[in-house]
C-alpha cells in the first residue's frame, strides 16, 4: 500500500508533464504539415 501511495502522485506528475510538453509542441507549430500543400498543388 506504501507503494502506490508513493508512486500514485508520481505517475499523475509525469502524466501532467507530458501533457502539458505535448501542448507546448501543438501551439508552437511541431505537428503542422509541410509537405502535402505543395504536393497537393502538381496533382491539381
Amino acid at each position: 500500500m506504501n507503494a502506490v501511495l508513493f508512486l500514485l502522485p508520481i505517475a499523475v506528475l509525469l502524466g501532467a508533464v507530458f501533457v502539458v510538453l505535448f501542448v507546448l509542441a501543438v501551439r508552437s507549430g511541431q505537428f503542422d504539415d509541410l509537405d502535402d500543400p505543395p504536393e497537393r498543388i502538381l496533382h491539381d
